[in-house]
């Protein structure tokens, strides 16, 4: 009789659960192991997870970032019955973190940071991305610039941002092509943040190169939050997160609010101010399928002093926060309608549908020559456009099991259409006399889109190849002609993918990415120079992902990447311009420590090599201006139940202006902090940027330009200041 349970024990069997939080949402990738076999797996997308090769009284462990780890020994009820495991709220650790056998497993870290430091604002969202430096020159409302891999990439020209599947990036826009502008998103409703580096996700197109940054928010919250922040140079913030429908079963509703003023440490007051509304609502049904609905409203003004000549504060002539030319400025506004369906088929296969509209206008004016052109009036100018977008997209998910290995198929299909009209660049006078038109039209831009991959997991080895295939159409009605002609071109852009991962255990990976992928040209650029094909971008990383120990995360890469076009913004026309071949390659470390239960220290460091590849230019005339060399950014993070607080830097060094670095812009360390302390539903707070009041240049660029009283021009270095030391107070009401 001991004989047979014994053997009864020993029968390998199946286990089957579903993990949630406190909320009874189900909570994703979080890791299910066996501690006697090693044998584990992750949550899928409703919280689902399998274990197979199980037998009795085997301890099972369940465990997600900044939850309590649950423990259970496997019994005849689990082998009987799917598991129902909820984990409560706990305490950060990174020994819950694993190194997953996954194409993004990188993007772990995100999440580690966004749970240590949420973010305030939305300036700083995009920097929660490792490597990733922005820098903001015109009064806080035009999108940021953004230093990534060795790419001053503008305003989004290389790099795909994306929130709850809605495109950040705006292709042939006025001021520049992928602008994106991500002011629309309240920092309190960030959920997630993923990104990936290099062009090698096959869901991920357009401007993907440098890398891809996706934004998720909240589909619920637990509790309503009104806050308020008051700082130097007449800066306030309100903002609110309030639920709608309480304990209500299957379906959850909240609304966001923000809204900010500030007249800035300039001079001439900024005027800025910011308006956002938000609402999302999330009905899951019995089958676990989920239907959300999303709809959002932004709007923002501003007035702004503009980049000044190095030279008018070398003389005393202005200060560091004066202006040459402070008429400048803008409006934008943005309105979101999203629909995001998930349909579970069952068997492992899912199928996700996003579709979304977006109605977006924008005007700013600027002056970046100030007398050259116009020596009498000055060269201000006003770029300006109205658009609505259209997007569908489509994706299914299939895991399928064999003997040796698994397959997870990943498939989608989408389309987005952009129309775009009165995209102008014009000639004004106080931004009210419109004295010439310059550029004046409409655009249409159509992407049809496809895509598919497939990991192939051999346990230890996860091998990904893909395939995605683009479809361009461009068209453009040239306004300023007195007969009407629609101008048209078409692109089509294969991309392909193939992607090995190497993990020994749940502490070590390997991987080597390769891949193919693009940033589209402006349409205009397009039709004017009949460029029928899509600028490619040829990328592989190899790196790896390492805990040596519970407390200690590393990951570093070696990349390279090459592309067949450079987009250059001129500053001095406002327009973008393709300028040739480019290279790029570099190494990248970055890691988190656990200092102690509540104290982390992190930092990621990137080092490139960038040069133009054109045939004809000179050794020493192929610097590409503005892009950066070595970048470094980190902090300390203390983490408790009610203080939490945390010191930050960020480095960039010195780097070429010009192709030929004769003209260099000045690189920078800043340093930032913030204390927060939490009363029972009250947390009072603080927060410093430029804690030691440096003397920084944020934004720079090589210009021509002459002053009114200056007979012949000057090609020198122009800049926007960073802020200056900058304290505000902040108070939070839970309810």
């Amino acid at each position: 009789m001991a004989f047979l349970f014994f053997s009864l024990d020993m029968i390998a069997q199946s286990v089957i659960g579903n993990v949630r939080d406190h909320s009874n949402l189900p909570i994703i990738d979080a890791f299910v192991y066996v501690t006697s076999t090693k044998v584990h797996t992750h949550t899928d997308v409703v919280g689902h997870f399998k274990l197979d090769d199980i037998v009795l009284g085997d301890t099972l462990v369940v465990s997600y970032l900044g939850y309590e780890t649950v423990r259970m020994r496997i019994d005849e009820n689990a082998m009987a019955d799917p598991l129902l495991i909820t984990l409560a709220a706990g305490k950060i650790m990174l020994d819950q973190v694993k190194v997953t056998g996954s194409m993004r497993s990188t993007s772990q870290i995100s999440s580690i940071d966004l749970k240590l430091s949420p973010v305030k604002s939305s300036q700083e969202i995009l920097q929660k991305v490792p490597g990733l430096i922005i820098a903001q020159h015109a009064g806080g409302g035009k999108a940021e610039q953004i230093f990534l891999r060795g790419f001053d990439i503008d305003h989004g020209t290389d790099i795909a941002i994306s929130v709850d599947g809605m495109p950040v990036n705006m292709v042939s826009h006025a001021h520049g092509q992928g602008y994106s502008d991500l002011h629309f998103l309240i920092p309190e409703t960030v959920n997630d943040i993923e990104f990936g580096k290099g062009p090698y996700y096959t869901d991920i197109g357009n401007f993907g190169t440098a890398g891809y940054v996706n934004f998720s928010t909240k589909d619920k919250i637990t509790e309503s939050v009104i806050g308020a922040e008051y700082g130097r140079f007449d800066t306030r913030r309100v903002y609110s997160l309030i639920d709608l429908l309480g304990n209500v079963q299957n379906t959850d509703a909240y609304i966001a609010t923000e809204y900010i003023f500030s007249d800035g440490p300039f001079e001439s007051s900024q005027n800025f101010n910011r308006l956002n509304l938000m609402g999302k609502l999330v009905t899951t049904f019995d089958d676990e399928s989920k239907l959300t609905l999303q709809a959002s409203y932004f709007d923002s003004k501003w007035d702004a002093s503009g980049q000044i000549p190095q030279r008018l504060v070398d003389d005393g002539t202005l200060s560091r926060f004066g202006a040459v030319d402070d008429t400048e400025g803008g409006f934008t506004s943005r309105t979101n309608l999203a629909a995001n369906h998930m349909k579970v088929l069952g068997g492992n296969s899912y199928v996700k549908t996003n579709a979304y509209f977006i109605n977006y206008d924008f005007q700013l004016f600027s002056n970046f020559t100030f007398f050259l052109e116009n020596p009498i009036e000055g060269d201000q100018i006003m770029q300006q456009e109205t658009r609505n977008v259209y997007g569908l997209e489509s994706q299914f998910f299939n895991t399928r099991d064999f003997t040796d290995f698994s397959m997870f198929n990943h498939l989608g299909i989408g389309l987005r259409h952009d129309n775009i009209d009165n995209n102008q660049l014009s000639s004004t006078l106080n931004r009210v006399t419109l004295r010439e038109r310059f550029a004046f039209g409409n655009v249409d831009e159509t992407d049809m889109f496809a895509y598919a991959n497939t990991e192939f997991d051999f346990g230890n080895w996860l091998v990904v190849p893909g395939l995605r295939m683009d479809f361009f159409s461009f068209e453009y009605v040239d306004l300023l002609q007195t007969q009407y002609s629609t101008q048209s071109e078409n692109a089509t852009v294969i991309s392909p993918k193939l992607n090995l991962i190497y993990n020994p255990n749940s502490n070590l990976q390997f991987y080597l990415k390769t891949g193919k992928g693009y940033h589209s040209n402006d349409t205009r650029v397009a039709i004017n120079n009949q460029l029928k094909t899509i600028p490619a971008a040829y990328g592989a990383d190899l790196g790896t992902v390492w805990k040596p120990n519970k407390k200690v995360w590393i990951s570093a890469a070696l990349w390279y990447l090459y592309l067949e076009q450079e987009f250059v913004y001129v500053g001095d026309a406002a327009i973008v311009e393709p300028s040739g071949k480019t290279r790029r390659s570099g190494i990248e470390l970055g890691t988190r420590i656990q200092l102690s239960d509540n104290l982390f220290f992190d930092t990621d460091g990137t080092y490139t090599i960038a040069r133009s590849i054109e045939e004809g230019i000179m050794e020493g005339e192929d610097y590409i201006p503005l892009a950066p060399d070595l970048t470094i950014a980190g902090g300390l993070s203390y983490n408790a139940d009610r203080l939490t607080a945390g010191v930050r830097y960020q480095y960039i060094k010195d780097r070429p202006a010009n192709e030929d670095n004769s003209l260099v812009a000045e690189g920078y360390m800043v340093v930032e902090g913030n204390l927060n302390y939490k009363f029972d539903n009250i947390t009072l707070g603080i927060a410093v940027d430029n804690l030691f009041n440096t003397e920084w240049n944020q934004a720079q660029f090589a210009t021509e330009s002459r002053l009114q009283n200056e007979p012949t021009s000057v090609e020198e270095i122009h800049f926007t200041p960073g802020t200056p030391f900058f304290l505000k107070g902040i108070f939070e009401f839970r309810f």
